[in-house]
């Protein structure tokens, strides 16, 4: 687990929220969102401070002590800059908890479920409603990660539009960042002291102190990153998915590395863990295809920039697979983009389409070139006033 906001054995990874920061953290926390149910269940429409404070207030009634709360990910970074290029979607919440059994596991999912049961309407008949119902109207993600150096849960709440409430309980965690722009993380113990204690509404000579860190390292070095649009990052090899869909991601969004000849060396490190990852080409398509789902919602005319990028990494940076496992890849991603296109009717008019083929490996001749470029012209129809049936009887 990351530092708690008290301790500053570290403070290069600290920096206190100025004033119009931690306006935008109140408005974000004051922001009501959807949770959509499923079937029959009606909308909740929650703030994410209350969430924050029922959840909290009914793990300490049943003695798990919670350590502190955090804003996590790009809602984090959004708080911080607001022009980061990325906006954010997810709200990222991160309960600091002790996970020592899988009974504790069961008691966090548990009070989750019962929470929700409280922000049910008024007049909505509770007395059947079970807690697995209430997981299966309201839960979109369930995910629990126990190992020796990670001890996790997830519970995504429903967004149709893809705004999802994401509470994390952590008890460890490695790797908690993919890029120095994703490595924010706001204590929101002080804020919420403050709601609970102060009669007196804030004001820029009266609020609370809000502490932010970076668990990248050195927090103004990541708040430059994100300020410029930098990319940076080390050990992606540590990252599930190697952090190669959230790198193409970055450079749709106009980051740029910086260092270019250290992130081609990484992006071989990104493909490998990729691959690894996800084998499979199933599990490819479906994590690519979950991918976009998730984040290009109301831009989906970014997706098919994202998957031509995806394309140019994976072939000019993999390194790990068989000939044909690569091109099986490369093919799915091409696919993909195809698709997405044919979504957005932008299949694009047979005379600008560009076709690209390579000579059998027996060509030896030194004149052919490695790629052959064929501009494609539509067929002449010469004009005539009769008309032909399109299939001929047989004679």
């Amino acid at each position: 687990m990351a530092m708690s906001c008290g301790d500053a054995s570290d403070q290069s990874r600290f920096c206190v929220l100025s004033w119009n920061q931690v306006q935008r953290l109140d408005s974000i926390l004051g922001e009501p969102i959807p949770i959509h149910g499923r079937g029959n269940f009606p909308t909740l429409s929650v703030q994410p401070r209350q969430i924050v404070q029922v959840v909290r207030a009914r793990l300490e009634e049943r003695g798990v002590c919670v350590k502190d709360v955090r804003l996590n990910g790009s809602a984090a970074s959004h708080v911080l800059h607001q022009d980061t290029g990325l906006g954010y979607k997810d709200l990222d919440l991160i309960f600091g908890v002790s996970l020592r059994d899988d009974q504790a596991f069961r008691l966090v999912k548990d009070v989750v479920l019962d929470c929700l049961l409280d922000f049910l309407p008024a007049g909505v008949s509770k007395d059947r409603i079970t807690a697995l119902t209430l997981k299966e109207a309201y839960v979109q993600k369930l995910v629990k990660v126990c190992n020796d150096t990670d001890r996790w849960s997830l519970i995504s709440l429903s967004n149709n539009t893809g705004k999802n409430v994401e509470l994390k309980f952590v008890d460890s965690l490695r790797r908690q960042f993919e890029f120095s722009v994703d490595s924010f993380q706001i204590c929101l113990d002080s804020l919420l002291l403050f709601d609970r204690c102060s009669e007196t509404p804030m004001s820029e000579s009266f609020h609370p102190t809000v502490l932010g860190e970076s668990v990248y390292g050195d927090f103004q070095e990541a708040m430059t990153h994100l300020c410029h649009r930098t990319i940076a990052t080390r050990s992606p090899e540590e990252i599930r998915g190697g952090g190669l869909l959230k790198y193409c991601h970055l450079l749709v969004r106009g980051f740029r590395p910086a260092s270019e000849g250290d992130m081609k060396q990484m992006q071989r490190y990104m493909c490998s863990r990729f691959f690894i990852d996800f084998s499979d080409i199933g599990e490819q398509q479906r994590k690519l295809e979950a991918y976009l789902q998730n984040h290009f919602a109301g831009m989906e005319h970014k997706r098919y920039e994202c998957l031509m990028t995806l394309h140019h990494v994976v072939d000019e940076s993999t390194v790990c697979l068989m000939g044909h496992e690569r091109r099986q890849t490369l093919s799915l991603i091409s696919m993909l983009a195809l698709k997405v296109l044919a979504e957005q009717n932008a299949i694009p008019n047979i005379t600008n389409v560009t076709c690209y083929y390579q000579p059998a490996p027996y060509v030896q001749d030194i004149n052919f070139s490695n790629y052959y470029i064929a501009h494609v012209q539509p067929p002449l129809v010469p004009a005539c006033s009769n008309s032909y049936q399109t299939w001929l009887p047989c004679s």
